[in-house]
């Protein structure tokens, strides 16, 4: 592979920590634990979709775009990061909310609606569950080109095969820093969502011939949709990166049984996980994504699932920003 044939603006100086969390591992009294610190990816909270934001945004740029519109839940990190990415290029951005629960958006929430605000979003529309969200983007586009604007449509979590290709380079990353730290990891733990994030985890590994499976913990679909999901997209970010192996179903492992009654509703495991990972390594997790992914991770670890003797790597993909949207369901909780 040869990811420098691809146009790409450059949003974090440098690699992302690889941090090791003993306190968890002790308390879990398992698996040894690490965790890869993309939550401190640059833009405006850090998190995954900064990526993915690096191919797309310099893509959007070349073909003279004066504005960014994507989509997202009402509090999507990815729409928080493509509006930072809007905002450090000089572009304007309009913003897609798909209310995924009935009457969950409100423009005085805190989170990540608060910092549409504070970044400065040109409008927002908002959605119900179910909609056409690609039709909804369009009329955007539209609009603006009625006004002599050109507008950049950006999937969901930036989830096609160019933005996927943020993951490919972040698989090679792990791989440099594995090497350096003397650490051969044997799994890695995902949260998978939109499929951008996992999709290019799995076909970069593939193509480096790494031999580490990834383990993809859903957060909003059932599990065969989801593997369907990320399979169709590792296969198509695979063909664009140059990667010769085939990508097989049986690499894509997508576990439902932490998604609770929904996508973003709350569940008993993920506020243990938040608490976990904050009161024994500092690290803040987000309830809708990396809280539901690391109760997974705690939940295999304490079945045995996940061996004793593994080297596990859990990909923070940030989003601590929507934490004080769930203030008070987070408040108070006592972690195990």
């Amino acid at each position: 592979m040869n990811l420098a044939r691809f146009a790409r603006r450059r949003y974090t100086p440098g690699a992302t920590a690889i941090e090791p969390m003993p306190h968890l591992s002790k308390a879990l009294g398992g698996a040894d634990l690490f965790i890869k610190r993309d939550d401190l990816l640059g833009l405006t909270g850090g998190g995954n979709k900064t990526r993915k934001l690096e191919f797309l945004v310099a893509d959007a740029l070349a073909q003279g775009a004066d504005t960014l519109i994507t989509v997202g839940a009402v509090q999507s990190n990815h729409c928080r990061l493509t509006l930072s990415a809007a905002v450090r290029e000089g572009l304007k951005c309009r913003l897609v909310l798909e209310q995924r629960v009935a009457g969950s958006y409100s423009p005085e929430a805190s989170g990540n609606n608060f910092l549409f605000d504070l970044l400065g979003v040109e409008a927002v529309t908002v959605v119900d569950a179910g909609t056409d969200l690609h039709a909804a983007m369009e009329k955007v586009a539209a609009d603006l080109a009625a006004d002599g604007r050109k507008g950049y449509i950006i999937p969901g979590g930036g989830s096609n095969a160019l933005g996927a290709l943020g993951y490919v380079a972040c698989a090679e990353e792990i791989l440099t820093q594995s090497f350096e730290m003397g650490i051969a990891f044997d799994r890695i733990v995902v949260a998978s969502g939109s499929a951008g994030t996992h999709s290019g985890i799995v076909a970069g590994l593939i193509g480096n011939s790494a031999g580490i499976p990834v383990t993809g913990i859903n957060v909003r679909r059932p599990r065969a949709e989801q593997e369907g999901n990320v399979h169709k997209l590792a296969v198509a970010v695979a063909a664009l990166a140059g990667v010769e192996a085939e990508i097989s179903p049986d690499a894509i492992v997508c576990r439902d049984e932490w998604v609770g009654p929904g996508y973003s509703l709350p569940t008993p495991e993920m506020i243990d996980a938040v608490r976990m990972f904050a009161s024994h390594e500092g690290v803040l997790l987000d309830p809708v994504y990396t809280g539901k992914a690391a109760a997974g991770l705690i939940a295999l670890v304490q079945s045995g699932e996940i061996a004793r003797d593994e080297r596990v790597l859990f990909l923070h993909t940030g989003g601590s920003p929507a934490l004080y949207a769930y203030q008070p369901i987070l408040s108070g909780a006592v972690a195990h």
